[in-house]
């Protein structure tokens, strides 16, 4: 029995080892997201460039609600969150913001994307954020879509790699 409970003394020690290296590394890791962030939004740029959306800039809207006479930025961008605002454009104060998006471009930027709307015309504010506010305002799921999207751009292109292995060794008899 004694080396049952010996052996158990140990486990439990460790556990609490690993507790307390939890506890620092958490702190330091903390410390540093918006650092992390920034260094994972460099990282991202060339997947943003291929994958990455031409966001509206200003549109006018019909009756229907459906936008016409578009303008797109001209840089590719993803979306990595959204908060609900109730506030208004620092560019111009008499424009209520109807939705906010926090936005990487393929610059490696990152931009709060405030869009508003009259009645008529949809128009929007670019507002660069670092690293740290975009957190602060946005919270860790940021980082997490981040993460996401290029995880999901990575699984894709695997599947693509191995459809057109496929192809090949189907054109040309190759045994699998």
């Amino acid at each position: 029995m004694d080396e049952i409970e010996t052996g158990f003394e140990k486990l439990m020690q460790k556990i609490d080892e690993l507790h307390k290296s939890e506890k620092s590394l958490t702190a330091k890791v903390k410390e540093n997201d918006a650092k992390l962030l920034g260094k994972m939004a460099k990282s991202a740029v060339p997947v943003v460039k291929i994958v990455g959306l031409n966001m509206l800039r200003m549109g006018k809207e019909d009756t229907k609600g459906e936008i016409y006479d578009p303008a797109y930025y001209p840089q590719k961008m993803i979306i990595l969150g959204k908060v609900d605002s109730g506030g208004f454009r620092p560019d111009n104060p008499a424009k209520a913001i109807t939705d906010q998006f926090c936005v990487l471009s393929e610059d490696a930027e990152l931009f709060e994307l405030m869009y508003s709307y009259d009645g008529f015309l949809t128009d929007s504010y670019l507002n660069p954020i670092d690293p740290r506010r975009a957190i602060d305002v946005y919270g860790y799921d940021i980082m997490f879509m981040l993460y996401r999207a290029m995880h999901d751009y990575l699984e894709a292109e695997e599947k693509l790699v191995g459809a057109l292995d496929t192809v090949v060794n189907y054109v040309f008899g190759r045994a699998q």
